[in-house]
């Protein structure tokens, strides 16, 4: 290459330029410098596909210190650090525009791995086009708690149809006929319970008429929803549920409060189910019958999954937790 007093001539500007110029290009590895011999041309493609490893993985989780997300949290960190790794950790606030920019912030960090709670999961995907890159990266990829159906990557997720309509049987063979079923539809976990709620009902043509629903979506106004079922619980003794059958641990409590409110006994008038086995949920009064989540096993197995992968390994099982049913105080057999 031309010398720097030769490129200072050529271009007008002062040698600190062309300094900062050549030093940049050296970064870059498209030139590099001999001492005392002169500038040349470097070969720079072969720094292009140049992989360095980076022992990092990536987690995007719809929430992080709130509910059961700690925990899942945890179990995928204990796994990962003890391999060496560390964790990059995204939320969504279950917003698929929050989700983009958390997919692209994972996407130019240069992982090893990643692992995904989709965001909205029952509404369709705006963020295919991001996931299909990431596919066409062959970065491995798990999801957790749901996934989208229409992308083929492994996942670790509960059994909800299941498990509600094992509830909902139980229910109903302790005399619940009119229960009341509480669902979050955008997401695929709530749109799943709700399917087994209604499973179990067909099967109980005679009672199907008794059922209802409440359903809402992350955007809604709670109070909205909550003014919904105490409008239901007002109702007369005999029109007003036995049971309500709740999305998860969090609105049960809240469901429980309200009740109390509305001068109601639970289990005496009311039995409550909620899902997930939230760590709260065995201190209250009455105790809350739930579905057990796994939680940290769920977080350490998505990391697992994730390091076969990354050893190479192609024939990568999904992962689906059978229900753990956790009866306690909230639930009353009808005389």
């Amino acid at each position: 290459l031309p010398t720097e007093s030769e490129l200072m001539e050529k271009y007008d500007v002062s040698r600190y330029t062309i300094w900062r110029a050549v030093g940049d290009l050296e970064n870059d590895h498209y030139i590099y410098r001999v001492q005392g011999g002169g500038m040349f041309v470097d070969d720079w493609q072969k720094y292009v596909n140049q992989k360095v490893e980076n022992k990092v993985i990536g987690v995007i989780t719809t929430h992080i210190a709130e509910y059961i997300f700690p925990y899942i949290i945890t179990g995928i960190d204990r796994l990962i650090s003890s391999r060496g790794y560390s964790i990059l950790i995204s939320n969504t606030q279950n917003d698929p525009a929050r989700e983009r920019k958390s997919v692209q912030k994972m996407m130019d960090s240069n992982l090893s791995g990643l692992i995904v709670e989709p965001t909205q999961s029952a509404l369709g995907n705006p963020n295919r086009d991001l996931y299909e890159k990431i596919k066409e990266s062959k970065l491995p990829t798990v999801f957790i708690n749901a996934h989208y159906p229409e992308l083929d990557f492994p996942y670790a997720e509960m059994a909800d149809t299941r498990a509600e309509k094992i509830i909902t049987n139980k229910l109903i063979s302790m005399g619940h006929q009119k229960i009341l079923g509480v669902f979050k539809v955008d997401d695929q976990q709530g749109v799943h319970r709700m399917n087994g709620f209604i499973k179990a009902y067909k099967e109980h043509q005679d009672l199907v008429y008794q059922s209802e629903i409440v359903m809402y979506q992350t955007s809604d106004n709670m109070r909205s929803v909550f003014t919904k079922i105490e409008q239901i619980l007002s109702r007369s003794p005999n029109e007003r549920p036995t049971a309500i059958i709740c999305y998860h641990d969090q609105i049960a409590i809240q469901v429980m409060a309200l009740v109390r409110s509305l001068g109601l006994r639970m289990p005496d008038d009311i039995s409550i189910f909620g899902f997930d086995n939230y760590k709260l949920s065995k201190y209250m009064s009455p105790q809350l019958s739930s579905v057990e989540h796994p939680k940290e096993k769920l977080g350490r197995d998505a990391a697992k999954m994730i390091f076969d992968m990354i050893d190479g390994k192609t024939d990568i099982q999904n992962k689906i937790y059978e229900p753990e049913i956790i009866y306690r105080e909230s639930i009353k057999e009808l005389s």
